[in-house]
């Protein structure tokens, strides 16, 4: 078993009484079964548990112990009927016969202790026996932490049904007699907004994420876990991307790379994309939190990225996306926005290049940019269409000319003109009408 239980079983308080012979024999009955554990033979240790529940005339801290124990056993031996027998005992146990302390310690660990089990219905009766016994015992908080335990559960069995009904009920559980959410109770919000933000991000939801997001900013009143955090401000920053506003998904993506969470390395990867994307010149890993990761191998690839792209050096740039495939265009968010940064650095290569010409024909910038013709053309397309190049494009001879033509300028204030000439004349015509 784990060092947990060896530690808990040194946790009692010294007194100057000597402990009655009962008690001592229960304690020796209990440490012969433990030391069973180590056989082939679980059987036995189960039946030294079991012996020990027998032995105490009235339920305390041994014979909780040993229904802990059980719990663990029968799960190992596969044997769930007697598992949760025992845990349904074991839950009586907490509600009058142990501290409240104590009883909250061991339920909990028995249910990091299930997380793992891969039988969803042995999962499901064991969580909601969980929640039937402490809403008996009005353990609001551990009732809290169970929900959403079996909330998580169904989110990595994609069941966003179930979870949605228990979200349902954690929320009830932090409103006011209002009705309104009540921001005392800040800490649990701030993590059913999470467990919210995790069931919309897998079901693609972006509307429903930006709100979550904005819900969570208004909370003030709350000292949540570094995870919950990261889960928010990564929602945050994943939502500016969407909407291209790249320097405050810079911001968010930083405040997750400042905590100690587990997708700190990640967020400072999309960090550096983002900071790609609004063409910032100011290296993130220059910041005191930062600068432990710079040498992560996670981080190594995107920062040479980084080199390549403030180099303009569109060879360098897509060697790096092919060698670093894993790290880079493995990653979904990343590979979204991976044509973007190719556009941007191709139209970076491609104003630089054509600056000292009047005529430059097309197949010569599709040799230089190593991209199709027809690519070209929609690049240049739309930096016309943006004013960031003036001239046109002549499709039949495959020539960019820049400047504007005297012959299109008079054309176009031609047409100009006649398009006010008309306009009048419809205000005339209406004007009469009415």
């Amino acid at each position: 078993m784990g060092s947990d239980d060896e530690m808990e079983d040194y946790g009692f308080e010294y007194s100057e009484e000597e402990p009655e012979e009962e008690d001592v024999d229960i304690e020796n009955q209990y440490y012969n079964a433990k030391g069973m554990l180590e056989g082939e033979d679980l059987s036995e240790a189960a039946d030294g548990f079991k012996a020990v529940v027998k032995m105490e005339q009235e339920k305390g801290e041994w014979g909780f112990k040993a229904l802990k124990q059980l719990v663990k056993l029968y799960y190992k031996m596969q044997k769930y009927d007697k598992m949760m027998e025992s845990y349904r005992l074991l839950l009586a146990y907490a509600d009058s016969s142990v501290t409240r302390n104590a009883s909250e310690k061991k339920i909990n660990s028995l249910l990091d202790f299930m997380a793992s089990a891969t039988d969803v219905e042995v999962l499901q009766e064991f969580y909601e026996a969980t929640l039937v016994a402490l809403e008996k015992a009005k353990n609001d908080r551990l009732w809290f932490k169970t929900q959403l335990k079996l909330c998580n559960l169904w989110l990595r069995k994609q069941e966003y049904g179930r979870m949605g009904r228990i979200i349902k009920e954690l929320h009830r559980s932090c409103q006011r007699e209002d009705g309104g959410e009540d921001l005392k109770k800040g800490t649990n919000l701030l993590e059913i907004y999470a467990i919210e933000i995790q069931m919309h991000t897998e079901q693609r939801n972006n509307k429903k994420l930006k709100q979550l997001y904005q819900k969570a900013l208004t909370v003030k009143s709350a000292i949540p876990h570094p995870r919950i955090l990261g889960i928010i401000r990564e929602c945050g920053g994943k939502s500016h991307m969407h909407d291209g506003s790249w320097e405050q998904a810079a911001t968010d993506f930083f405040e997750v790379g400042k905590w100690l969470c587990p997708r700190r390395v990640q967020c400072l990867k999309y960090l550096v994309l983002a900071n790609m994307l609004m063409e910032s010149l100011v290296d993130p890993f220059d910041a005191q939190e930062a600068k432990p990761y710079k040498q992560d191998p996670e981080i190594t690839a995107m920062t040479s990225l980084v080199e390549a792209f403030q180099r303009n050096d569109i060879n360098a740039f897509e060697k790096i996306l092919r060698t670093n495939k894993r790290t880079i265009m493995e990653d979904a968010f990343i590979r979204n926005y991976v044509e973007d940064l190719l556009k941007k650095i191709r139209t970076q290569v491609l104003l630089k290049l054509i600056q000292p010409y009047t005529r430059v024909t097309i197949p010569f910038v599709s040799q230089k940019l190593n991209i199709p013709v027809k690519d070209v053309e929609a690049l240049l397309v739309s930096l016309i269409l943006d004013k960031r190049i003036v001239g046109h494009i002549d499709q039949v001879k495959q020539l960019l000319e820049l400047g504007e033509p005297q012959q299109d300028h008079g054309k176009f204030a031609g047409m100009d003109k006649w398009a006010r000439q008309l306009s009048s004349i419809h205000s005339t015509i209406t004007n009469r009408l009415t």
